[in-house]
């Protein structure tokens, strides 16, 4: 296989850092087009990256669907390989070189609570950060490669055997940037996220417990009922606000799914739903999260129609693109929130405000493209009339808006299943 200087501005031949020439297949025709790069796995060696995080920065670049899976590494769409191999040199820069001394031997190191990723040198030892504006690094944030992590005590780590003594980690900043480098290229060929790039749960404390002396992790505690009865007035909740800062990466899920309604059969969703919906334009997406744990809404999936219900404005597909981050955060647990979703977009178009309803095709593809809803469930709920959240009739006309989009979806998913049964 042909190798060329990972940083190809550089034309010396002896060059002693090299990477194979990036190759691309086209499969598929129509609307199920696909680009395939054969030898990702390679080039991610190489870098010492997973093999998803150059795929998605093509992604991201193009504004194209991709997708990992059994070692294939694809992006929607016909891109020829000089594109890609722009785009790649340019992930390198972003994503590999070192910021000072431009050499490729650098390892990530994620911090997801401080939202920050940065390149740490072997070669010269510098610390570079990664420009965070990129859409990559909240896909890396959520999906960080092996042996990543936020070093403390000065990068000196130890861990206690079970006979309680002490096993010495490398001291040495080059030897443990060593040590982390051959822990992601080991992993590097290995996708460590599942397709659809949703957010994994963590163990972390639950917010809301650190108010409570001695207090264990909402993990290991039993959720009281009551837990979520705070003061909603305006004047309380700006006092939260104000002091309560919270990650909206730090999506921890593991809820109960209750209804717990209030007198007149309001729920805890609904009240969290008109909150929503009368603040969305002042508040940040910290404070929305804030505001469902504090509701105890967090976690569940039926709080996502609640959103769905509330967030949009008159512009349904920029909003798509301005909460993207929210509106993943709330269907990250799983089918039943994207399901729950759905159905409360069908209430807000369908019913609210049926003269958005022609807008449906493109609010469903920003949707898809923004891996908030992912395309089985996309194409069951719009294969399927259910009345658990609209009338069928509201339900029908609403799916009958969205069909050009499911058919496309559908045509994609049959065009793949031809090319595997070719191969």
């Amino acid at each position: 296989m042909a190798t060329v200087n990972i940083r190809r501005d550089v034309d010396d031949k002896f060059y002693r850092y090299k990477m194979p020439a990036l190759q691309t297949k086209i499969e598929g025709k129509g609307n199920g087009i696909k680009t395939v790069i054969p030898n990702m796995d390679e080039i991610a060696k190489a870098l010492s990256r997973p093999a998803t995080y150059p795929t998605k920065f093509f992604g991201c670049e193009l504004g194209a669907q991709t997708s990992f899976a059994n070692d294939r590494y694809l992006v929607n769409g016909q891109h020829q390989a000089d594109r890609l191999r722009e785009l790649l040199d340019a992930f390198i820069d972003k994503f590999v070189l070192c910021a000072a001394c431009k050499n490729p031997e650098t390892v990530l190191i994620v911090d997801p609570k401080k939202e920050e990723i940065t390149r740490d040198c072997k070669a010269c030892g510098e610390h570079s950060a990664i420009d965070m504006r990129h859409k990559l690094t909240t896909f890396i944030l959520k999906n960080p490669p092996a042996g990543s992590g936020k070093s403390s005590s000065g990068g000196k780590k130890s861990k206690k055997g079970k006979g309680g003594d002490e096993t010495p980690q490398p001291k040495d900043k080059y030897a443990e940037a060593e040590a982390m480098r051959e822990a992601q290229m080991a992993g590097s060929n290995i996708p460590t996220i599942n397709t659809n790039g949703k957010a994994p749960t963590t163990e972390e404390e639950d917010d809301v417990a650190k108010q409570f002396k001695n207090a264990p992790p909402a993990a290991t505690r039993a959720v009281d009922d009551d837990d979520w009865a705070v003061d909603t007035s305006a004047d309380a909740v700006a006092a939260r606000m104000k002091n309560l800062a919270v990650n909206v990466d730090g999506f921890s899920g593991g809820l109960g799914d209750d209804d717990d309604d209030f007198a007149g059969g309001e729920t805890k969703y609904d009240v969290f739903g008109a909150w929503l919906a009368e603040n969305k334009d002042e508040v940040t997406e910290a404070e929305i999260v804030t505001q469902a744990k504090e509701s105890g809404v967090w976690g569940k999936p039926k709080v996502a129609t609640a959103v769905a219900e509330s967030i949009w404005s008159d512009n349904m597909v920029k909003d798509v693109e301005k909460w993207e981050k929210i509106l993943n955060a709330f269907t990250a647990s799983g089918e039943k929130a994207q399901k729950a979703f759905l159905g409360g977009l069908e209430r807000y178009v369908g019913v609210t405000h049926p003269e958005l309803t022609p807008l449906m095709p493109k609010v469903l593809m920003a949707l898809y493209q923004a891996d908030i809803l992912d395309e089985e469930i996309l194409i069951y709920w719009g294969t399927h009339t259910s009345k658990k959240y609209v009338d069928k009739d509201v339900s029908k006309k609403v799916k009958g808006a969205a069909a050009p989009f499911i058919k496309w979806l559908e045509e994609a998913e049959d065009d793949d299943d031809d090319d595997d049964d070719d191969e």
